[in-house]
């Protein structure tokens, strides 16, 4: 199977010019212009944008969470992904306390084995450090291929490490070389605004909101950067919402520290006020929760600074009526919302339509940059010579619509109902194959591989 694609405008993070890029069997082998070469395929991108596949670092597929399972599964959410131009997804293995980290994968490797349209990894979530698990650090980077281990400061009783566990995990994982991510909010603090409002009969998604004020997060990130520079530890923090924590990096920055830092499209876009909505608000319950204008204008300046350099999605998507399990209780709602079909459309139309990121920042936040963190670069996220062929066609022109009747992602409502959209995918290539075209999916189930990374 060999691809021409003629005529497009090829961009990445440092270049953008218009040519040709010939890909045979699942890698790029050739770019240039005017490329005279016999392919199985040959499409024209006149007037497209062609860039590397969407990488969705921050996903969850069929995951256990309140007594039932995020309603996309690895087919569904793979071949959403695809619709919406990202060719390669990380999602989280969680393990259970009292077992194994390699219980937790041998579950997880039960759904996604054999179901993927499209390249995947995992994050391996460490939610009981002991000296059991400390022995299955090492195996699990150099013979899985599993560099990055998510940490939660919050959820107690089920996710949550405290600051002893957390410093063991960090030097570990540092003897390894490899990466501690962590979901930075403080779990103590939230416990107990919950506890209060639910006793006062403050029961509406609004307090999910209030329970969570913009100090849990500001307070956990910067103690989990002190404790990466303590450690010396790779770091990165995951669906960073507001200016507080951002702060904390910038802090962080004035004696040399790196942290990696992940927002989520939906604080890019979406504000708290929508909590205020009692029949909807719970479409909207994730967390951390949307924050405040303020703090969208925070993480768009702080992608065009680079001190935000991932733009991901937390996709975690209910039905309505396991939304609706919370409708007396917002402390009863599943945590998560659905965008991995939406992420690349919209911020494009957002970000790069409305001036607010170059064609070039869309590139790195949106591929380029997890593929470097995250030990898949040039792999992934490169239109590279010996790259894998994961391209994404866009017509910056298309205008749509985003509605739940035309989406793929298995839930059924969307978070960008009647959302007008400017910029569409018309083409996508997962490892050299025509993924989907013209929005039909033309991948089966089981294309997609599991990748194993590499630590920096």
């Amino acid at each position: 199977m060999s691809v021409l694609i003629k005529n497009g405008r090829v961009v990445t993070p440092s270049e953008d010019f218009t040519g040709d890029i010939f890909a045979e069997g699942e890698v790029i082998s050739l770019i240039g212009n005017n490329l005279n070469v016999n392919a199985d395929t040959v499409i024209d991108a006149t007037g497209k944008l062609v860039m590397p596949g969407g990488i969705d670092p921050h996903v969850h597929l069929d995951m256990p969470f309140m007594g039932t399972f995020s309603s996309d599964n690895y087919e569904t959410g793979t071949a959403a992904a695809l619709h919406g131009g990202t060719t390669m997804v990380i999602d989280f293995v969680l393990q259970t306390q009292g077992k194994s980290l390699f219980s937790a994968l041998d579950e997880w490797r039960g759904r996604s084995d054999g179901n993927a349209h499209c390249d995947y990894s995992f994050h391996m979530a460490v939610t009981d450090f002991n000296e059991n698990t400390k022995k299955e650090i090492r195996p699990m980077v150099l013979n899985e291929g599993i560099t990055s281990f998510k940490t939660f400061m919050a959820y107690k009783g089920a996710l949550m490490i405290d600051d002893r566990q957390m410093i063991g995990l960090m030097k570990e994982v540092k003897e390894n070389n490899a990466m501690v991510t962590v979901h930075a909010t403080n779990g103590d603090m939230i416990d107990y605004l919950i506890a209060e409002h639910r006793t006062l009969g403050k029961l509406s998604p609004l307090y999910h909101y209030l329970s969570q004020p913009e100090i849990t997060e500001a307070e956990a990130a910067g103690r989990f950067v002190d404790m990466a520079f303590h450690t010396g530890v790779d770091s990165y923090i995951v669906h960073l919402t507001c200016e507080g924590a951002l702060n904390q990096v910038r802090r962080a920055a004035l004696r040399d520290q790196k942290v990696h830092v992940e927002t989520c499209i939906q604080y890019l876009l979406l504000d708290a006020s929508l909590y205020e909505n009692e029949s909807e608000g719970a479409k909207w319950v994730m967390s951390p929760p949307l924050r405040q204008k303020k703090d969208q204008r925070a993480l768009w300046g702080g992608i065009e600074q680079g001190i935000v350099e991932v733009v991901a999605t937390d996709h975690c998507p209910f039905l309505w009526e396991q939304k609706l399990m919370g409708k007396e209780d917002f402390s009863k709602i599943p945590n998560g919302h659905p965008a991995i079909e939406n992420r690349m459309e919209l911020l494009f139309s957002e970000g790069v339509a409305k001036g607010r990121m170059s064609v070039n920042k869309f590139v790195e936040v949106t591929s380029t940059n997890p593929a470097k963190i995250f030990g898949m670069f040039p792999k992934k996220g490169s239109l590279g010579i010996g790259s894998d062929a994961d391209i994404v066609i866009i017509d910056p022109e298309a205008r749509h619509t985003i509605s739940a009747k035309t989406h793929h992602m298995n839930v059924d409502y969307s978070a960008y109902e009647g959302w007008e959209v400017t910029g569409k995918v018309t083409t996508v290539l997962s490892r050299g194959k025509i993924a989907v075209n013209d929005g039909v999916l033309t991948v089966p189930k089981g294309h997609g591989n599991f990748v194993k990374r590499s630590v920096s």
